[in-house]
């Protein structure tokens, strides 16, 4: 655990994905993300109030929805164990469990990890109607629908699968991991996670740590289940 905490020390405020996932490129931005993207059930949700927690975005077009919700799930419940036996009302409103080490009292970041259905193709006029469909599809877990494509400008999109955009606790895109992750691949996408809550801990060597990156790193493109920088899915 000291030699996670001290990669991401390290890291700073950049791509931490560099010092938990070998190969990887630094981010391609350092500004915040802000999304504002309304459910099936019409309600507003925003990116930017869910800072001070790490925000996972499962995004997929519909034939990679069912891969999405899958993935969606082992991460949740990897952060929010009690949930697998919590009624379907009360599954995404589990507490988290705080990183190894992390302090008696001090809070503990969450990990919100968010469906999101990409439906670009749904004209205006029809958007009530997939609402509806999603309703019933899903009476109880709140998916965001993206009618815009506002993920897939953000941070691109493969068809067919999962994308799963990690944005650390100030709003800042860190990493895109491209398709389902191996086993392998999810445990480090996991541990990367853990690593971004645990660099937003306060603590006086956090001060005096370089700004982030100005430039990134150009390298090839990683294989589909590494994680790519930001925009970097074509």
């Amino acid at each position: 655990m000291q030699r996670l905490v001290d990669l991401v020390c390290r890291a700073s405020w950049c791509l931490c994905v560099a010092a938990v996932w070998p190969g990887a490129v630094a981010a391609q931005t350092v500004a915040p993300v802000e999304f504002v993207l309304e459910d099936q059930f019409r309600n507003r949700h925003e990116t930017a109030r869910l800072r001070g927690d790490v925000v996972v975005l499962v995004y997929a077009e519909r034939y990679g929805a069912e891969a999405a919700v899958d993935l969606g799930r082992r991460l949740h419940l990897r952060f929010h164990p009690t949930a697998a036996t919590a009624p379907p009302e009360e599954w995404s409103r589990q507490p988290v469990i705080a990183p190894v080490g992390w302090p008696a009292g001090a809070r503990v970041p969450d990990v919100h990890v968010v469906p999101v259905a990409c439906v670009p193709e749904v004209p205006k006029p029809l958007q009530a109607v997939a609402r509806s469909r999603l309703r019933r599809e899903s009476p109880d877990l709140s998916v965001w629908l993206d009618f815009e494509d506002d993920l897939k400008r953000a941070f691109g999109m493969v068809d067919g699968a999962p994308n799963t955009a990690v944005v650390d606790t100030a709003g800042i895109p860190r990493g895109v991991v491209p398709g389902v992750p191996d086993e392998r691949r999810f445990e480090e996408l996991v541990a990367f996670i853990d690593g971004l809550r645990i660099a937003s801990r306060p603590d006086p060597r956090m001060a005096v740590l370089p700004p982030a990156a100005a430039a990134p790193v150009p390298l090839p493109a990683p294989a589909p289940a590494a994680i790519v920088p930001t925009g970097g899915i074509r």
